[in-house]
């Protein structure tokens, strides 16, 4: 028995919750075959209505139909499912070789830059507000510089422990 709001499917009969926005017009449930049968329905109900039975084949409608075919000339020819891309491909880049030392932290490493997009994408949001709270910046420029310094110090401490730790292992 149906509940209140409520109503049986005409296409498989079970009951279900009738959309209040459609409430006077719902007769199919949501499921995807009975949305099929629903639509199916209500094309045949629109062609029986004398208006629409010669809708797509009245002089008129077909003249319409070859005025915008002749307006958009190969449309209908495109091939499913091959789109151009929005960008160009990136583009190889050869690295020079570089030749392999036994110690990685002797090479000085060459200077970093990079555009502010590059440097702002990398690190997080939460980076960036924190780098932008400490040092009272807001331009995207001052914080790339900020975090570019940052990077920097970062790499000078790292070189610099390094070099410590082979010092004290060289001299026990």
């Amino acid at each position: 028995m149906a509940q209140c709001g409520q109503r049986k499917c005409l296409c498989c009969g079970k009951f279900f919750d009738v959309d209040h926005r459609n409430r006077n017009r719902q007769r199919y449930c949501s499921s995807s075959v009975c949305r099929r049968a629903s639509k199916t329905a209500s094309q045949a109900a629109w062609l029986s209505q004398p208006k629409n039975a010669t809708y797509f084949s009245d002089p008129i409608h077909v003249a319409r139909v070859q005025a915008w075919r002749a307006a958009h000339p190969g449309y209908s020819r495109a091939k499913p499912g091959v789109t151009k891309a929005l960008q160009d491909p990136l583009v190889v880049q050869v690295v020079d070789s570089i030749e392999e030392t036994p110690i990685r932290a002797e090479m000085p490493a060459p200077p970093v830059v990079s555009a502010l997009q590059d440097l702002l994408n990398a690190p997080s949001p939460v980076l960036a507000g924190l780098i932008a709270h400490l040092f009272e910046v807001t331009l995207q420029d001052d914080i790339a510089s900020t975090t570019r310094r940052l990077i920097q110090l970062g790499h000078d401490v790292i070189n610099r422990s390094r070099d410590e730790d082979r010092q004290t292992c060289a001299a026990p």
